[in-house]
């Protein structure tokens, strides 16, 4: 079933801002002088009410223009190619083309990129996770597109969400590093502004180990997004706090690679001296000489699934839908 939505127009922009639809549009396409006060209530308006342009008037405007919109966090982090080469498989039949922006992990980026990409008309939107600003929700309550959220699970999506539970991924590691025989456990992370979903993790985690008594002895964050140089050097700074450690649990892979480099230049044996976790199964912590200890993510089905799924049925469904692709637990030879 449909859901009837009303989209804002720009006289309704005009008529909440106390201005004629000239001055309205004039401030929506930056033209012309207008007094600051002028234009402030205005675009105040247009977040309010989620109004977005349709900079497609005329062809688009009465017609699909092919376009899926995606969003992806970051171009650097390795993750997101294979989602978006799940995307270009499922789509490369379709006669629809991805469009992709990059957020940077930041909500007010993504807000700016969803408003230019619903001003052309697209058939459907692609985001990454559930943390989008009041104003982008808005404008995605107010237009009738579909919308896929990717990578979690464990809240309300707008229309289809596709991924996994990061929290019963920390809890699973938390769990078979215990029954490993692991007591003192220390843990390297990236600044959670960048990845929220590295916080649920960590926070799963922090259950299961609660669960038996324990609690994560030493812990170690870097700012911004994560690499394989901040992995090495975070872990490094955790060993200087001299605290008792038999395992690390790292964000991600490319964290725990870092911190495999580090233990090489060290000196310390991994796994017998300091054993090491990460997340995601990426292909380069397989071929350590020892394979990484790890969660399997599988990016691409993530990708695949959700165009497929928003390709089924162009308008936007009652009922929300909810994906579970799974994980899967590698135990590698690294913890």
């Amino acid at each position: 079933m449909e859901i009837k939505r009303s989209v804002p127009r720009l006289a309704d922009v005009a008529r909440l801002a106390g201005v004629s639809p000239i001055t309205a549009s004039r401030v929506v396409r930056g033209e012309g002088p207008i007094a600051q006060a002028t234009r402030q209530r205005v675009l105040d308006a247009v977040q309010q009410l989620g109004y977005v342009p349709n900079r497609a008037a005329g062809a688009l405007a009465s017609s699909s223009s092919k376009l899926i919109g995606v969003l992806i966090p970051s171009l650097t982090n390795i993750v997101f190619p294979d989602v978006l080469r799940g995307i270009n498989v499922a789509l490369a039949a379709s006669g629809y083309q991805a469009l992709v922006g990059v957020t940077e992990y930041d909500p007010r980026i993504e807000q700016e990129i969803v408003a230019s990409l619903l001003a052309w008309n697209p058939e459907a939107l692609i985001l990454t996770g559930f943390d989008h600003t009041d104003a982008t929700r808005r404008m995605l309550d107010n237009h009738k597109v579909r919308i896929a959220e990717l990578m979690e699970i464990d809240e309300t999506p707008i229309d289809v969400a596709v991924g996994l539970s990061h929290p019963k991924a920390g809890l699973e590691i938390g769990r078979h590093l215990i029954a490993k025989g692991y007591r003192k456990f220390g843990y390297v992370g990236h600044d959670w502004r960048a990845d929220r979903r590295s916080r649920l993790r960590y926070d799963g985690l922090r259950a299961a180990l609660a669960d038996h008594g324990l609690g994560i002895v030493a812990e170690h964050y870097s700012e911004g997004p994560s690499s394989i140089q901040k992995g090495r050097q975070s872990l490094a700074s955790l060993l200087e706090q001299g605290r008792e450690l038999d395992v690390v649990v790292f964000s991600n892979d490319d964290m725990a690679v870092g911190g495999y480099l580090h233990c090489v230049a060290a000196g310390l044996a991994v796994r017998d001296d300091l054993a090491l976790f990460g997340f995601n199964g990426l292909e380069i912590g397989e071929a350590l000489p020892h394979a990484l200890s790890t969660i399997y993510s599988d990016r691409f089905r993530i990708g695949k699934i959700a165009a497929e799924k928003l390709l089924e049925q162009k308008s936007r469904p009652a009922e929300q839908t909810i994906i579970d692709i799974g994980f899967v637990l590698r135990e590698g030879q690294t913890a």
